[in-house]
């Protein structure tokens, strides 16, 4: 987790002023949630009823704040198997001496798991003397930020996403209703979408620089919110929803200038949305780079700009491709 978690002396105003837009705050606050909980309804509990073990002196919230945070941040998360449910993670796991290597997208090294063993392999030939970097997984910069408390400066981290929050999609589209029945229609549709699970109120859209992550929750979304009221009807009552899938279901975003003009318009829309709840806007970044008023900047500063921006080029872009 982000080092704000493991120490509350950074108020929360300050992860609002450098990181607005960007889901660390949020993300942040929902891991301060849970620790919360678990420390009151598990760890103190557990430490009150061993008094020999834990003196008072060492029961407190905050040092398990700062607990959690160093643990999490040498942890690993053990890969998934495919038959696996994604929606439940594995556990962390602490791995010794793997966690001494640097993370970078563009990794030279990994670590492989087995039954038997943890290694380290190399995955490129390494010359002497060059640092070996490991990867903790396909991380964007809001992620590594969040979890390990880094960032890996644009345009290095190959892995960075950019987040359209499912709910600013609907309301791009109700934005753009006629009237009071056009209004009833979109939120119909929307209720539809959150019972097949491809929205929810708390999700979002995942874009890369090359590739939609949510590519079949993104389509699906596009195609029902903009299609005729007529067609919506007959695909509601569809028995075997989502078994036509077309070429425009393959979304990238190369593609994306070859989608129908109103679900271009309706994603110009969200994305134009999404670059409001920022606090700034991508110039003003753009300024802050230049490398006599960068090297002014705190680390905290450096780290929260190279979020902020690598995600607006994300989003920039994507407005450039719906034009």
């Amino acid at each position: 987790m982000f080092c704000w978690v493991g120490y509350p002396c950074r108020p929360e105003e300050e992860r609002r002023r450098l990181l607005q837009g960007t889901g660390v705050p949020e993300a942040v606050e929902k891991d301060l949630a849970n620790i919360r909980s678990e420390y009151h309804s598990v760890v103190l509990p557990f430490m009150e009823a061993h008094p020999d073990l834990f003196s008072p002196s060492v029961r407190s919230l905050e040092l398990y704040q700062q607990l959690v945070a160093l643990v999490m941040a040498y942890s690993f998360q053990e890969p998934l198997e495919e038959e696996e449910d994604e929606k439940e993670p594995n556990s962390p796991l602490m791995v010794p001496a793997a966690d001494i290597l640097n993370h970078v997208a563009n990794h030279n090294a990994h670590l492989e798991y087995s039954t038997d063993y943890l290694r380290m392999v190399a995955t490129q030939p390494i010359p002497k003397g060059h640092e070996i970097f490991n990867t903790y997984g396909q991380m964007a910069n809001w992620q590594l930020i969040h979890m390990y408390g880094f960032v890996e400066p644009y345009p290095d981290n190959t892995d960075d996403t950019a987040d359209i929050q499912m709910v600013t999609v609907r309301d791009a589209a109700l934005q753009g209703a006629k009237d009071e029945a056009e209004r009833l229609l979109l939120c119909e549709r929307w209720d539809f979408l959150c019972k097949l699970e491809m929205v929810g109120e708390e999700g979002a859209f995942v874009i890369g620089r090359e590739e939609v992550l949510t590519h079949e929750e993104l389509t699906a979304t596009l195609k029902v919110l903009c299609m005729p009221a007529e067609e919506f009807r007959e695909y509601k009552d569809r028995d075997e929803w989502g078994k036509d899938e077309t070429e425009e279901d393959n979304l990238t975003v190369s593609s994306i200038p070859s989608l129908k003009a109103s679900w271009r318009q309706l994603l110009r829309d969200s994305v134009l949305l999404t670059l409001q709840m920022y606090a700034t806007d991508l110039k003003t970044e753009q300024d802050l780079l230049n490398k006599e008023v960068y090297v002014k900047l705190s680390w905290r500063e450096q780290a929260a700009l190279q979020v902020r921006y690598g995600q607006k080029m994300i989003l920039h872009q994507l407005l450039q491709l719906t034009s």
